[in-house]
């Protein structure tokens, strides 16, 4: 099941199997996909934050952080988008185009299964950090 929805920086694509996205998006099956979740009690289940950035962690907004074990999440806080998100405890997300394309949102409706949201637009991208057990590295 994939889902179009207005997500906090974009027009994006949420679905329980990151499969279903790459498929839909024509990309390769095996990349990974951002997990988007409205709750930090998910969050700690999913990856474990080093202490020394619990604090940033918990007050960025609108930022993507890859995990010591491999795994790209954002918490979305503050938004209309956290809403539909806590009805689930975690969903996959990708931007809602075609792999290295622009948004275009009569094929992103033809695509998806359910359409949450009825107006899109494109924001800023997330800021991306690295975080290891002893840096932060910026990567967006």
């Amino acid at each position: 099941m994939i889902y179009l929805a207005q997500t906090d920086t974009t027009a994006g694509f949420l679905s329980k199997d990151y499969k279903e996205i790459n498929h839909a998006k024509m990309r390769s099956e095996g990349k990974p996909c951002l997990i988007t979740t409205a709750k930090f009690s998910v969050l700690r289940e999913l990856a474990r934050a080093p202490k020394k950035y619990k604090n940033f962690i918990r007050r960025s907004r609108k930022t993507t952080f890859l995990y010591p074990n491999l795994k790209a999440i954002r918490v979305v806080k503050e938004c209309e988008h956290e809403k539909f998100l806590s009805k689930f405890d975690w969903l996959y997300s990708s931007s809602a185009n075609k792999n290295g394309m622009k948004f275009d949102e009569a094929w992103a409706r033809s695509v998806a299964d359910e359409v949450v949201d009825e107006h899109f637009f494109e924001d800023r991208p997330s800021k991306i950090y690295k975080i290891s057990k002893t840096k932060l590295k910026k990567i967006r």
